[in-house]
């Protein structure tokens, strides 16, 4: 299922779009579009999809997608029929991470800000203490215009960023792998990786990459991602398998073999590791969108 441009219209009068919809379009597709998105679910429930990620969504989520990352939500039955009673309400903002001009982002103070955005690139699901306030500032954006309502935009920005719990949902397989990327070492352990995961790579080969021995390579990239590189090279292969079970072109032991894996049964166990679902079961669930 290949993702579509949806182009988002806003006032001429304003640098980003604020809505609240009862009712939305039921029928949107897989799309994606160059502005992040921040949608509150003040009333609704079913399934999202964003990236390369398949889980349920209900009342109270509020959800941060990045800047073309694709994503759909379908309702359940309950919110779409047309003879139901039920609606689904939403709050959403769509706004370009350049909507306060080409520097600001770079300025040292931002720097909560621009890394927040950074994680958005994989989706974010916010929870914790924070969550309530970015809600709130939602509804007083709806309610102001002109700087006031730029004013709101930061300050949502900043709760978010502060949040004590936050789930990264599309796994780093799938999007490009933004954060903390002014380490020279680390981008070139990623670009490595992301150019040779169907093959061996072998710990001394990615040590040699990062310039430093294999056993300081370990302690190296599990204190700066909290996972091992094992963990890391099964989600880019897993990240893999998820685009190509999504475009619906192979067959799944093909899939297996162009993601990197060796052998369907390891392929099997670590898919279903990560996601939850077998190869086929994910499949099946984005086709039938």
């Amino acid at each position: 299922m290949k993702p579509q441009l949806l182009k988002i219209s806003k006032s001429p009068a304003q640098s980003f779009s604020v809505r609240h919809d009862w009712k939305p379009n039921m029928n949107n597709k897989f799309h994606y579009h160059p502005e992040a998105e921040l949608i509150h679910f003040v009333k609704g429930k079913g399934s999202q999809f964003i990236g390369d990620s398949i889980s349920e969504f209900q009342s109270g989520d509020l959800i941060l997608v990045g800047a073309n990352l694709p994503h759909y939500w379908r309702f359940d039955e309950d919110f779409t029929a047309t003879d139901s009673t039920n609606y689904a309400d939403l709050k959403v903002v769509h706004f370009s991470e350049k909507f306060l001009g080409e520097h600001f982002l770079n300025l040292p103070e931002n720097k909560s800000i621009r890394d927040i955005l950074d994680k958005a690139r994989r989706g974010i699901r916010i929870e914790g203490k924070n969550k309530k306030n970015v809600t709130e500032i939602l509804g007083y954006m709806l309610k102001t215009e002109g700087t006031d309502r730029i004013i709101y935009m930061i300050q949502a920005l900043l709760e978010i960023a502060k949040c004590d719990k936050l789930e990264l949902l599309s796994s780093v397989g799938y999007s490009s792998v933004t954060e903390d990327m002014g380490n020279d070492r680390i981008k070139d352990v990623y670009d490595y990786t992301f150019a040779n995961f169907r093959n061996r790579i072998e710990l001394k080969e990615i040590a040699d990459v990062a310039r430093i021995s294999p056993n300081s390579f370990c302690r190296y990239f599990k204190s700066f991602t909290q996972k091992t590189y094992s963990q890391f090279l099964t989600e880019i292969k897993v990240g893999q398998a998820c685009k190509l079970l999504i475009d619906n072109r192979l067959n799944i032991k093909q899939v297996c073999y162009e993601s990197g894996f060796n052998n369907f049964t390891s392929f099997h166990k670590c898919f279903k590791g990560i996601t939850g679902k077998s190869p086929l079961s994910y499949q099946r669930e984005f086709t039938a969108s």
